[in-house]
């Protein structure tokens, strides 16, 4: 087997690399969202303790 016929994937290669493109999306969000969510949630409480401590 060729490097050409496994990127083909025996003529499925566009929905073949369409399933990985969109699984490696779904892992990339699964891993930055909750960092992005987790520091809005720290500076939120942040602002919250400095507005308290007023």
């Amino acid at each position: 087997m060729s490097a050409q016929e496994f990127f083909a994937m025996g003529g499925y290669a566009f929905y073949v690399w369409t399933s990985y493109g969109l699984c490696f999306v779904v892992l990339l969000a699964n891993i930055v969202l909750p960092v992005i969510q987790r520091r809005q949630f720290l500076r939120q409480l942040a602002l919250k303790q400095k507005r308290q401590n007023l």
